[in-house]
């Protein structure tokens, strides 16, 4: 009754800059809070960023100062603009939706290097 879908990832230099898009369709309420998350390999899924309706933002201190999250609720889209890319910032980055349960996105591949 959800789907995401993210957009933008793809191969950068360390320093450069990217920006995902989250593309939401079906039951979407603008109200709910949205966020991204990322999961190196090896590596636990954790959380990259959330942004609520009213525009109250949570960043994980790994991408605090770099990374800014927005969305466009006529939309239904979320955005992460990633900038001053590290090697470690290299994963896979998932949209989550939240409702009466947690959605997810296909995930799109980030990876930074030289």
């Amino acid at each position: 009754q959800v789907q995401l879908v993210e957009s933008g990832g793809g191969l950068v230099q360390p320093g450069g800059s990217l920006r995902l898009s989250c593309a939401a369709s079906g039951r979407i309420f603008s109200t709910n809070v949205m966020g991204w998350y990322r999961q190196a390999p090896g590596k636990q899924r954790e959380l990259v960023a959330t942004i609520t309706s009213g525009g109250n933002t949570n960043y994980a201190d790994s991408v605090r100062g770099r990374f800014i999250i927005s969305r466009d609720n006529a939309k239904n889209t979320v955005y992460l603009q990633m900038n001053s890319l590290k090697p470690e910032d290299t994963a896979v980055y998932y949209c989550k939706y939240t409702s009466t349960r947690y959605y997810w996105g296909q995930g799109t591949q980030v990876t930074v290097s030289s």
